[in-house]
C-alpha cells in the first residue's frame, strides 16, 4: 500500500477494531472517514484528542462521517480505554504498523534525549468516494478535533 496521496483514492485496508469489528475502508464508501493516529492509549494528550473527538461526535455523525482512532495498542488496551472515557467511535489496533506505516505516520521521536520510532499524531480526512481530502501531522491537540469538523462541512 502506497502513502495516500491529496484528491487521490486512498488504498483500501482492512484492520481489527474494538467491540469486535473488522474495518475495511471500502466498505465505508458513501460516508466521511476521519482517520486519527496517536502514539498510546491513556497518555494525557491522547486522552484529550479522543475525548475532543468524542464531544464532537454527534456533529460528525450529522456530516455522515465516521471517527475513528488508530494506534498500536492492543484491541485489549483500546477496549479498556474506549470504555473509560466513553468513546462513541472505534479504536483501530494496529501493532504490526502496516496502517502507520501506510499513512506515514512512525517516525523518530526524541524524549529526555532518547530516540525511538514513534507514532506522529496525524489526522486524515477521506471522502465518501474514498478520496483524501484533508491531511494534518505534526498535530497539536487544542483545537484540532472542531478543525477537522470544519473541513468535513467544507467537503
Amino acid at each position: 500500500m502506497s502513502a495516500p496521496r491529496m484528491n487521490r483514492v486512498v488504498a483500501d485496508f482492512t484492520a481489527e477494531a474494538t467491540r469486535g469489528k473488522t474495518i475495511r475502508l471500502k466498505d465505508l464508501r458513501g460516508q466521511n472517514v476521519v482517520l486519527y493516529f496517536y502514539p498510546k492509549d491513556s497518555t494525557p494528550g491522547c486522552t484529550t484528542e479522543g475525548r475532543d473527538f468524542s464531544r464532537l461526535h454527534a456533529k460528525f455523525r450529522r456530516q455522515k462521517t465516521i471517527v475513528l482512532g488508530v494506534s498500536r495498542d492492543s484491541i485489549a488496551s483500546h477496549e479498556k480505554f474506549r470504555a473509560k472515557q466513553e468513546f462513541p467511535f472505534d479504536l483501530i489496533s494496529d501493532p504490526d504498523e502496516k496502517l502507520c506505516k501506510a499513512f506515514d505516520v512512525i517516525h523518530e521521536k526524541s524524549l529526555y534525549g532518547r530516540k525511538f520510532m514513534g507514532v506522529v499524531r496525524s489526522t486524515f480526512l477521506i471522502d465518501k468516494a474514498g478520496k483524501l481530502r484533508g491531511e494534518w501531522r505534526k498535530v497539536k491537540v487544542a483545537g484540532h478535533a472542531e478543525e477537522v469538523l470544519e473541513a468535513v462541512k467544507a467537503l
